[in-house]
């Protein structure tokens, strides 16, 4: 097995987003999407956070 490069700044500057990163994103709009949504429906019943 070779050895890994010493070099780590040059590897940061090279790594790109691919489509994991994106998709991370759009679940975690989804989670926030869908949190708001049950509080605004739970707030129809007189739920009250806290």
């Amino acid at each position: 097995m070779s050895r890994r490069s010493s070099d780590n700044s040059s590897n940061a500057a090279k790594a790109t987003p691919d489509v994991f990163v994106g998709l991370l994103f759009v679940s975690v709009a989804a989670l926030i999407a869908g949190i708001t949504l049950l509080v605004l429906e739970l707030n129809s019943y007189a739920w009250q956070m806290g």
